[in-house]
């Protein structure tokens, strides 16, 4: 495995990540996936009040990117949406 850097990517330090749970007004986990400098990054997956999985997929600095799977109530895959690679680094 290499450590260079890949063109259009900005590696962040696993510790700089901070795991992150939402919870729904009953206390059930809505959502789960770790943050950036405040932000939602890397992989998350959002459910249902019941519990089941409802969304899952990447973000990068609170933009949704790749593939994002939706899950019917069973939890059974419904559709992939796919958005793109992240935005350049240079965007800010």
């Amino acid at each position: 495995m290499s450590d260079e850097a890949v063109p259009g990517e900005r590696p962040e330090a696993d510790e700089d990540l901070e795991p992150y749970e939402k919870r729904h007004k009953d206390g059930s986990l809505w959502a789960r996936g770790q943050r950036l400098e405040g932000r939602m990054h890397g992989y998350w997956e959002f459910f249902r009040v019941d519990g089941t999985l409802m969304r899952s997929g990447s973000l990068d600095r609170d933009a949704q990117v790749g593939e994002w799977t939706t899950y019917d109530k069973s939890g059974a895959p419904y559709k992939v949406t796919d958005f793109g690679p992240p935005a350049s680094p240079d965007r800010d």
